[in-house]
């Protein structure tokens, strides 16, 4: 079945009770048990709006299993919770600010080992596992915020040779584009506060699995013993959210191309970063790895700092502020907000694409360029 169907029908959803084609919202703690009826346990374990947002998650990446978590980090701290001291982790040197900052401080704290490798490089990749034993590979596709795009399959490849795990965070590419379970990968982690939502309004996460095995059997223990599971009011916005998503996909990759490929004619900008551009140098391999577009995140380059704060400054339709995924279409610059521990190019300016009309995005995104007057 088509996701688009999946996720318009919330997997065929009706009401028990009812008969209601909208799931209900039961934020019961306990629940009544009578013999082996199947009734739900603690709250903390599991609630409705959870395993139904898991049951369309599992079926959307093609995974085994899934975890719905009260944040991304949340699910990120989980898998960080099933390592050990001593264990080694590959991350990629492009990682998102955000989780890098997490995983650095866990792997500090816990002694375990964190080596940054150009995960886009496979030769790399192999030298560094051979180097020694890791235990996990963090990737993303693509990467935020430079929108790189690695080879999930010769990732996976290469991990489950050297007796490794790979996950990938599939945040901005949903699903919808790409699913890396089914390129080999053992695990996909979703901030379903982005696009999975799209609506700007509840923060989320989720991880999807290739295999209900040991591990991840670790992993829900621990988002049980944190007490990270996502609550029902928030599931049930972000079911509400989800019945849209292919076709939110499919609008902000349509805008985010059309105004890549205008970008990238325009000579005051030193790159444009966007995986649907014939220049990206991972282009051929997005084109493989993506199915129906490639998202609506892109970013491009001024001179420096002071171009992009001033350029941003300038915006009248796109809203100067992080995140990305929202109907509002998003400017910022990317290193005013990770700040001056980033590593990202100076002039970097990062868009994420809403639903506004093409036109009206890309007369701002010009008049923004202009600064004759």
């Amino acid at each position: 079945m088509h996701a688009a169907t999946i996720l318009a029908q919330l997997d065929h959803v009706a009401d028990p009770s009812t008969g209601g084609l909208v799931p209900s919202i039961h934020p019961g703690v306990t629940h009544r048990r009578s013999g082996s009826d199947g009734a739900m346990g603690y709250a903390r374990s599991e609630n409705g709006g959870a395993t139904l947002v898991e049951t369309i998650l599992r079926q959307l990446d093609g995974g085994e299993a899934a975890a719905a978590f009260g944040a991304g980090a949340a699910a990120a701290q989980a898998v960080l919770a099933t390592l050990t001291p001593g264990d080694r982790l590959l991350v990629d040197s492009g990682l998102y600010y955000e989780f890098g900052r997490i995983i650095g401080a866990f792997a500090m704290r816990f002694g375990l080992g964190l080596e940054q490798v150009d995960l886009c490089d496979l030769n790399a990749v192999d030298q560094s596992l051979a180097a020694a034993p890791t235990r996990l590979i963090w990737a993303e596709c693509p990467s935020n915020p430079l929108w790189r795009v690695p080879d999930l399959a010769g990732l996976a490849a290469l991990a489950h040779r050297h007796g490794a795990r790979l996950l990938v965070d599939a945040t901005a590419a949903t699903p919808v584009l790409c699913r890396p379970l089914t390129l080999g990968a053992d695990l996909v982690l979703h901030s379903a506060t982005k696009y999975l939502n799209g609506h700007g309004d509840l923060v989320a996460g989720v991880l999807v699995a290739s295999e209900n095995d040991a591990w991840w059997r670790e992993i829900v223990a621990a988002r049980e013993a944190q007490g990270s599971i996502l609550p029902p009011f928030e599931a049930w916005l972000l079911l509400r959210g989800m019945r849209s998503l292919a076709l939110r996909m499919e609008r902000v990759s349509k805008t985010a191309w059309a105004l890549a490929s205008w970008l990238v004619l325009q000579p005051q900008l030193r790159a444009v970063h966007y995986p649907g551009l014939p220049q990206h140098p991972q282009h051929e391999l997005a084109r493989r790895q993506f199915k129906g577009g490639f998202g609506g995140m892109l970013s491009f380059e001024l001179d420096d700092a002071a171009a992009a704060v001033a350029l941003c400054s300038r915006a009248k339709i796109f809203r100067s502020s992080t995140s990305l995924g929202s109907p509002e279409s998003l400017i910022e610059h990317r290193r005013s907000t990770e700040g001056e521990a980033s590593d990202c190019p100076a002039g970097l300016v990062r868009l994420s694409i809403g639903l506004e009309h093409q036109d009206d995005l890309h007369e701002d995104l010009r008049q923004m360029l202009c600064t004759d007057g």
